[in-house]
């Protein structure tokens, strides 16, 4: 048992993206019931097709329902094994880590799995770093067919992992193995992307799949159950706050209703907004003078962030939107989510400093008021939005990725040729890493948050901004100092965070970006 327990604790693969550890509310009791009941009829039944995807557009309340699905279906132990994808961690958007993550939670559900599984990765560690189709026909069609394990499998947000294919192509693998285990059920939920349609016509696919396009509910159902979610949010503020009887009027409930335009993620941006402050009649009375009625879903979102937006940094002179912006492209970009005093570490300021900035726009982020506790996005809905000139017109708001990747990069490699030195865990000579018993606490010790990150991130910075001459002059000098003073440094501290493969990835990255720069 104990070499069983190794084996599944050191397995590679996402230690976040189980639905229990997703940190997103369930459905609220009474809403959504006509999808959730279409979704349990087709887990329950043997004459089902094999696959489900719940089709979304943003904001829909995909995640939420998917939530919802695998808590009911784990209640009832139907549940094998769930991954809950997201662009804001990044080992949740790697396609590499599903197949893997997935497999290790099936044994430790059901032990005639394991007893497959187990030897397997004992035999073959590299498996998890095998192609997706070996990594299925391995790691999950062989010991799913051997065991005669029955059991549903959760892919949430499949769109939010980054896939170069034009079909998704986890979808494609899927399509072709699914039919090798028939006692097995995939549901799959993301929004209508090329590569994800695309990949769900695949003809292998596209015959063995059950669709649910949930923006084609009927308007009157939706507005039913936010009507819902405004009214019990509203009930909970008041039961907290006094002098809140009797509000909000029927009248503002309409208006709240027909201003979210069919998207829940607009309802829980508002209650969210309104809540954390001081006097919520006052500031609902002013969001509803504010806002017009857009024109399309689409257009009420951005409305209503902008009008959160201005409420956040009304009284900001030009300087301090230029802080802000910072800040918050930090918070949208990063490759995983930093804390407020990891952020400020990285931009070489105080904590005192961005607090005050992520304070005022906690109404779309995931804020706690330990800053030690990563700070991202409420929902993925809001980095799009501050991303796209097109639709955040106001310049004073506006996060343009390629010089915030740029910005993100210095700052991360004048951090690592600042701080790196020799040996910094103060490690024995010539002592393996599973030799040091409190490895992880010297880690914690002696390499901050942000200088992990840095060593961690700092070439997808390089990749991801756009690859031109006229940000070499900034770029080369610092790193050819990094390369030439803090080389081998760098590579001790990523030997001690077990992520020396990233160096491989960093450098073909930058010999890349060299030959065009």
């Amino acid at each position: 048992m104990t070499d069983e327990k190794s084996v599944l604790n050191y397995f590679r693969r996402s230690k976040g993206a189980e639905f229990r550890q997703d940190e997103r509310n369930g459905c609220l009791k009474g809403t959504r019931g006509g999808v959730l009941n279409a979704i349990e009829a087709w887990a329950r039944s043997a004459d089902k097709s094999p696959v489900y995807w719940l089709n979304g557009l943003a904001g829909t309340g995909k995640s939420t329902i998917a939530k919802t699905i695998a808590e009911r279906l784990f209640a009832d132990n139907l549940l094998g094994a769930s991954f809950f994808c997201s662009r804001d961690f990044e080992d949740r958007r790697n396609l590499q880590l599903i197949f893997p993550t997935l497999a290790t939670q099936l044994a430790r559900k059901y032990p005639k799995f394991r007893s497959i599984f187990v030897p397997l990765v004992q035999s073959d560690p590299q498996v998890a770093y095998e192609s997706l189709y070996n990594q299925m026909r391995r790691l999950i069609v062989q010991p799913l067919k051997q065991s005669g394990v029955s059991t549903l499998i959760v892919i949430d947000a499949l769109d939010e992992c980054e896939d170069d294919e034009s079909a998704s192509a986890i979808l494609s693998v899927l399509g072709r193995l699914v039919s090798e285990i028939p006692k097995v059920k995939f549901f799959l939920t993301g929004r209508p992307e090329p590569r994800i349609s695309e990949g769900f016509r695949l003809p292998l696919l596209a015959r063995m799949t059950d669709m649910f396009v949930l923006h084609d509910v009927g308007r009157d159902q939706v507005d039913s159950d936010i009507r819902l979610f405004f009214r019990t949010s509203f009930l909970e503020l008041a039961s907290r706050r006094s002098g809140l009887d009797n509000w909000p009027t029927e009248e503002q409930l309409d208006l709240l209703c027909g201003r979210a335009a069919g998207l829940f993620v607009y309802a829980a941006a508002t209650v969210r907004f309104i809540g954390d402050k001081k006097e919520p009649k006052d500031q609902l009375d002013l969001l509803l003078e504010s806002q017009k009625v857009g024109a399309h879903e689409g257009e009420a979102l951005d409305t209503l962030y902008t009008s959160i937006l201005q409420e956040a940094f009304n009284d900001n002179d030009p300087e301090d939107d230029a802080k802000a912006r910072s800040v918050l492209g930090v918070v949208i970009l990063a490759v995983n989510p930093l804390s407020p005093s990891a952020i400020a570490t990285l931009l070489g300021c105080d904590t005192e400093d961005v607090l005050p900035i992520l304070s005022p726009a906690k109404s779309f982020l995931v804020l706690e008021e330990d800053a030690s506790h990563p700070v991202r996005p409420f929902h993925k809905s809001f980095p799009d939005f501050v991303a796209d000139p097109t639709r955040c017109t106001n310049k004073r708001f506006h996060i343009s990725p390629p010089d915030h990747h740029l910005q993100l990069l210095v700052h991360c490699v004048d951090l690592m040729n600042q701080t790196l030195a020799k040996n910094m865990c103060k490690l024995p000579d010539a002592v393996a890493n599973s030799d040091i018993g409190d490895l992880k606490e010297r880690i914690e010790e002696h390499i901050d948050p942000a200088l992990r990150y840095a060593c961690l991130s700092w070439h997808m910075h390089l990749f991801d901004m756009d690859t031109t001459p006229a940000y070499a002059p900034t770029i080369t000098p610092i790193l050819r100092q990094f390369l030439r003073n803090k080389f081998l440094f760098w590579l001790e501290v990523l030997s001690v965070l077990c992520a020396v493969r990233n160096a491989v990835e960093a450098l073909q990255v930058t010999a890349d970006w060299s030959e065009v720069c």
